[in-house]
């Protein structure tokens, strides 16, 4: 009884401890996580570098991290960048008044037979409600930058601690793993079977997703430049954000081409459609079943619900988080199933 009482109190004490723990570092975990995600999906590139250096694993560590800056970090900034900066511009153009929205659609009234006016289809209201968007819009994006800059001290500390972590968990990695499964207390087979899952996920994620993102946008972005759309950066950053979806791109670039055959511009709509459902499209199709599905081992359609739920819960992060939660919940349920379920009645008579 006695010891019963002590284990009980034990347990409380570990929780209240726990929960303690995670309170203090809540404000850094989602830098830690990325940390995590970073070192699973370049652990080959560490494996490598390791190997030049096998008994300097700290020096290894430091290589790996300059490695991902250059192929990581500061390309995405420069995107970033790229975007913050044709958003001002389009912000001044159109609190200017240089770039009236509401013009681009004007033309629009001869391709609508008169008869459609009774059906409430008024091109003048069209056009007003786009004025106001075109002014609300501009207001927005100038909150947003405005945010951003706000924000810049918060996102460099996650930003450093991401880093920092990082070198220690490709340096002690592997230790720091096996000190975890020693400790849960839910079997070493499962405690394995979960880290390999997590592992699996967001490797396929990460590598899958942005990868096929990344590329669907940059192109998307030259694509739009090419063919004079306004804010080409802007649609090419938005494109990479659609493409984390299993949607895919074609949130973008098929309102963009739709405007510009409404605006009369019908090669460069027609060279849109043909090259983002031919090429863009294509990328999309061929790489993300091979890089995400098989690897995650999930159906479209739950990979599609777990992003937009993680995406509504962590932000950008989501894109990552949900499909991993998502595939948790599933093998956590076919270890349920494993230990406790009845088996199928061929199974049993086979036996």
């Amino acid at each position: 009884m006695q010891k019963k009482i002590a284990n009980n109190f034990f347990f409380l004490l570990l929780f209240l401890i726990t929960v303690a723990f995670f309170g203090l570092l809540g404000s850094f975990l989602l830098g830690v996580f990325w940390a995590a995600v970073l070192a699973i999906v370049f652990d080959p590139l560490y494996k490598k570098v390791l190997s030049r250096f096998s008994k300097k694993p700290a020096l290894a560590s430091g290589i790996t991290l300059v490695g991902i800056l250059l192929i990581v970090i500061i390309p995405l900034g420069l995107i970033s960048l790229a975007m913050v900066v044709e958003a001002l511009e389009i912000s001044e153009k159109i609190q200017s008044g240089e770039w009236k929205p509401q013009e681009q659609i004007g033309h629009i009234k001869d391709l609508i037979p008169p008869q459609f006016e009774k059906y409430g289809l008024d091109v003048n209201s069209i056009q007003t409600k786009i004025t106001e968007w075109a002014g609300s819009s501009s207001q927005l994006i100038a909150q947003k930058i405005l945010g951003f800059g706000q924000g810049v001290l918060g996102i460099l500390m996650q930003f450093t601690i991401t880093l920092y972590v990082l070198f220690f968990f490709f340096r002690d990695g592997k230790e720091l793993v096996e000190q975890m499964i020693y400790v849960l207390p839910i079997g070493d087979h499962k405690e394995r079977q979960l880290i390999k899952r997590f592992q699996s996920v967001a490797r396929a994620t990460v590598k899958g997703s942005i990868l096929i993102a990344l590329v669907q946008g940059v192109l998307g972005g030259i694509l739009f430049a090419l063919l004079g759309v306004e804010g080409a950066a802007i649609w090419g950053a938005l494109m990479i954000l659609a493409a984390l979806l299993p949607v895919g791109a074609t949130l973008v670039w098929g309102p963009i081409a739709a405007v510009l055959f409404l605006q009369g511009n019908y090669t460069e709509a027609i060279i849109l459609v043909v090259v983002g459902a031919l090429f863009i499209g294509l990328i999309d199709n061929l790489l993300r079943p091979r890089l995400v599905g098989n690897d995650t081992k999930m159906p479209d359609w739950l990979i599609l619900l777990s992003t937009l739920g993680g995406l509504s819960w962590f932000g950008l992060s989501g894109f990552v988080l949900g499909p991993i939660i998502a595939a948790m919940f599933i093998t956590c349920w076919q270890m349920m199933g494993d230990e406790f379920g009845e088996k199928p009645a061929e199974e049993m008579r086979g036996q």
